[in-house]
């Protein structure tokens, strides 16, 4: 017989903060980096809202496949309350989840700001960090009512993805594609709303280092994630309730 041993807390906690230093990194810093690339000619060459898009959704396929096995894969303080309050993962775990997510944005963050500040045309204050935003600081102007709708119903849905494709009925092996392709979804959807956060450690990380309105605004990309995710976690076994087998007795 072949005994598992059940990751210890260290790991799990490595594999969050590469989990969402990789997010974070690579979806703010396509963003950041290749969104917008104008060519010699005056075309623009760069990736766009699809690009950028498709960046996070792909950091969360590639990363929920590496080490989604040892830590459940959420690199999203607002994935982890959810997977709680639906009995998925420890309550003990939440806390050190939380940090290491906040800080391991704050050093992607960093690290793109770094990359980016090596280009001598990049300006922080003309060219941003990828931040969130709702009224002037939106993409598209969208209120703060509009961000905070928005942010609320796309973590939500992001959630019941996430819970119904880890749940034991499901096809086994292909949550972090179906995750991964939702999120991507979510930005296409959210990019010209907010910037899309659905991830308090997404935002907070780039913010942190913007400043200013940037970062005066962040709370809304803690709350509204947060109780989607709340809102998802403690309605998905309500909703879809595994079958009970009760026992037949004799004559009944």
């Amino acid at each position: 017989m072949v005994l598992l041993q059940k990751p210890s807390l260290v790991s799990k906690i490595f594999a969050e903060f590469l989990g969402t230093f990789v997010l974070v990194f690579g979806g703010c810093g396509a963003a950041v980096f290749a969104a917008k690339v104008v060519g010699d000619d005056g075309l623009n060459m760069g990736i766009g809202f699809l690009g950028v898009a498709l960046a996070f959704g792909l950091t969360v396929v590639v990363m929920a496949y590496a080490v989604g096995h040892v830590s459940g894969g959420h690199f999203n303080p607002a994935v982890t309350l959810g997977c709680v309050l639906a009995g998925r993962t420890p309550v003990k775990d939440a806390v050190p989840y939380w940090i290491t997510q906040l800080v391991a944005g704050i050093v992607a963050g960093g690290v793109v700001l770094l990359i980016a500040s090596g280009n001598p045309d990049y300006s922080l204050a003309k060219d941003g960090l990828a931040t969130n935003g709702y009224g002037e600081f939106s993409p598209n102007g969208f209120s703060l009512l509009s961000v905070l709708i928005a942010e609320f119903v796309l973590t939500a849905i992001f959630l019941y993805v996430i819970l119904g494709t880890t749940d034991d009925r499901s096809p086994v092996g292909m949550a972090p594609l179906a995750i991964g392709l939702s999120l991507t979804l979510i930005h296409l959807v959210a990019i010209p709303v907010s910037n899309t956060s659905v991830n308090p450690a997404r935002s907070f990380g780039v913010a942190v280092f913007a400043g200013g309105d940037a970062l005066g605004q962040v709370w809304v990309f803690f709350l509204a994630p947060l109780a989607g995710a709340a809102v998802a976690g403690l309605t998905y076994n309500l909703l879809f309730p595994k079958a009970v087998e009760v026992p037949i007795t004799e004559g009944g």
